[in-house]
């Protein structure tokens, strides 16, 4: 009896067609270049600032190349001026910027609480009025706080002009509109079951507020409290008003006298301390990374 051989078939292999540069290009390519040309157009700022802020020479005329000559002099020269106190102005802005922009989260997300979850009389107008007024400038109102500010500081001196707690009142107020909206959205997207459950089991309105509430919505406070740190350190025009001792002064305000006089601008010292005045804002950026993308987007559903 003959052996019956079996016959394996080989599954066939396709030949994978290689693409033409041509048409890599024209597929895939010109993304890459569209992608390198913004990288190249939103860097270049960025270098020619360190730069400038590295040139040993007070101007940027000698600043065409780039990195034309690197010396640290300039660092070293803004904490060695007593006519222009660089520490105090760091630390003034950093404390002005974290306690306000802390506050500011606390404060807003009580409010927002309060308007997506309490049912009480004068809710949608308050919410209404909040948007409105939010629509004006706050450069409107720099004449009533200045004459504000002016008579407080007659019965309350640390809260009256050239006082830092007065410029922190200031911005508590302004950023409670915008982080209260802001927030009133996230809070929406929370499922009410959650507080309906927690009241069964006896859990009060602060109980929920931070053993729930507060924890759900941590990426919107992240986002809150970054922008209005980045808000409030870069502010020049209020705190240029309120503010006027040079030991008193924030960065914003601080730097401009570097540039101020038309015959003697020192632009090297300017960069230099505009460097360093983005330290806080990228680190406090990169620790607060993950929650940026989901705090923007998680109230856009529900409002």
């Amino acid at each position: 009896m003959a052996n019956a051989t079996a016959v394996i078939e080989q599954p066939l292999k396709m030949k994978k067609k290689r693409r033409t540069p041509l048409k890599w290009f024209l597929t895939t390519g010109w993304r890459h270049l569209v992608g390198l040309a913004l990288i190249l157009y939103a860097i270049f700022p960025i270098l020619y600032i360190l730069s400038t802020s590295l040139f040993p020479n007070n101007s940027i005329e000698g600043t065409n190349t780039l990195f034309a000559a690197i010396s640290f002099q300039n660092y070293i020269n803004l904490f060695s001026d007593p006519a222009r106190p660089f520490g105090l102005w760091y630390m003034n802005t950093v404390i002005i910027g974290l306690v306000t922009s802390v506050l500011s989260v606390f404060i807003s997300a009580l409010a927002a609480y309060a308007f997506s979850r309490l049912r009480f009389r004068g809710r949608r107008g308050g919410l209404l009025s909040l948007i409105l007024i939010q629509m004006f400038p706050s450069l409107l109102g720099l004449v009533a706080i200045f004459g504000m500010l002016t008579e407080i500081g007659k019965i309350f001196p640390a809260f009256g002009l050239d006082s830092v707690l007065g410029l922190i009142m200031i911005y508590l107020g302004g950023s409670l509109g915008g982080g209260t909206y802001l927030m009133y959205g996230f809070f929406n997207t929370v499922p009410k079951e959650l507080d309906e459950a927690a009241k069964l089991d006896g859990a009060t309105h602060t109980q929920i507020f931070y053993g729930i509430i507060m924890r759900l919505v941590s990426p919107v406070l992240a986002v809150q409290m970054l922008l209005s740190y980045i808000g409030i350190t870069s502010d020049y025009v209020l705190a240029s008003v309120v503010l006027s001792k040079p030991e008193s002064l924030t960065l914003a305000v601080g730097l401009q006298q570097f540039i101020s006089d038309p015959y003697s601008k020192d632009w090297s010292m300017f960069t230099a301390g505009a460097v360093l005045a983005a330290i806080p804002v990228v680190t406090l950026f990169m620790f607060l990374q993950r929650y940026i993308v989901s705090g923007l987007l998680g109230g856009a559903v529900k409002g």
